[in-house]
């Protein structure tokens, strides 16, 4: 798993398709390729009961545009014999994103993994919110669960393109993702366990942030 510094290089310069076709038509002019250069990513701090020190990454895709925080050890429960405390868990990913010069991005969707076994009665939320370092803009996603349920999950955050913060040109900001498992026994018994994950016990559930992309002013 990811400590300290990690660093991917990239390369290409391909059209990111997927978030092409989720962006509105007038929108399309102003979406840029993936700049050629390299990006780099490194985690500047990994807090969170979801998220103990070792059990998170991070990786970028080869064409720019996307990026992907895997988690080995996030895990939501109430009932039978859960501590009291194990009904949330939370991670906040402090990322330093450098850039090619001249360019700026945004998260335009965010795909996030699990599985949940809910108890009839029980209910979960998946939550999600987003922020650039010293940016009152912050965007919230919320995704409810009832029981019964015993299946993987997945909930899509999508953000139109007029709406998209983007990281402010020439300055260095910190990029903030705070997410959220949060699992209610409602009326189901107490003795029985319901649980939501954001891992996988045979291996990690990729959790994937896409990016749109543009040329700052002047460039």
């Amino acid at each position: 798993m990811a400590r300290g510094l990690l660093r991917y290089l990239l390369s290409g310069g391909a059209l990111a398709a997927l978030l092409t076709m989720a962006l509105p038509a007038q929108a399309t002019p102003a979406f840029e390729d993936p700049p050629p250069d390299k990006i780099v990513i490194k985690v500047a701090t990994v807090n969170g009961s979801g998220c103990p020190q070792g059990t998170t990454a991070v990786a970028v895709s080869e064409d720019n545009t996307a990026f992907t925080v895997t988690y080995s050890d996030y895990l939501a429960k109430v009932g039978g014999n859960s501590d009291p405390t194990d009904f949330r868990k939370n991670c906040q990913l402090n990322l330093v994103v450098h850039v090619p010069q001249g360019f700026t991005y945004a998260v335009a969707s965010a795909d996030y993994r699990g599985f949940a076994s809910l108890q009839s009665g029980a209910s979960a939320i998946q939550r999600a919110s987003y922020y650039f370092q010293g940016s009152p803009n912050t965007q919230f996603r919320n995704h409810s669960f009832s029981g019964p349920l015993g299946d993987n999950w997945q909930a899509t955050d999508s953000t139109d393109w007029a709406q998209l913060v983007w990281a402010p040109c020439g300055v260095q900001r910190n990029f903030n993702i705070n997410t959220e498992l949060r699992v209610n026994a409602g009326t189901s018994s107490p003795d029985k366990v319901s649980f939501m994950t954001m891992d996988s016990t045979d291996g990690d559930i990729s959790t994937v942030y896409h990016l749109a992309w543009k040329e700052c002013p002047g460039k």
